[in-house]
């Protein structure tokens, strides 16, 4: 048998972390089908200034929010339902049925519920003082 050599770093070479996400994706591949993971986003912009957006993709059937900001100037406009109503029409003429977005602002929490999000799972003290939530959402 080889003898294999274990690196803990802090800084990966940038080939090696695409070969983990290549061959992670190769497998997966394999194993369930295609993902069909597909970039998306939505942008607000200002007198040509990015003052809010979300950031994700669509992949198996799901919409995945990473990101969703908006600046504090415009904030309590309804902004945050706006984008997420966007890009959830987006997900379904992509085939989506769900979509899933997590946080640890509880003002963020509010507001997922407000537009049909509900809580499936939680860490507490993630990151510390707080609750990260995990919330989702029927599309269809």
């Amino acid at each position: 048998m080889a003898e294999l050599t274990v690196t803990l770093t802090n800084n990966p070479a940038p080939n090696d972390l695409q070969q983990i996400g290549d061959s992670l994706t190769a497998f997966n591949t394999s194993d369930v089908g295609p993902s069909g993971r597909e970039p998306i986003a939505v942008l607000v912009h200002s007198e040509g200034a990015l003052v809010a957006g979300l950031s994700g993709y669509t992949a198996w059937g799901w919409l995945y929010v990473q990101w969703l900001w908006i600046d504090e100037r415009f904030r309590g406009q309804k902004l945050a339902a706006r984008l997420l109503a966007d890009a959830e029409n987006e997900a379904r003429a992509r085939k989506c049925h769900g979509a899933y977005i997590d946080t640890f602002s509880p003002q963020a929490l509010h507001v997922y519920q407000k537009t049909g999000y509900t809580v499936f799972g939680t860490l507490p003290d993630f990151p510390p003082g707080r609750t990260r939530s995990f919330l989702s959402k029927s599309i269809v």
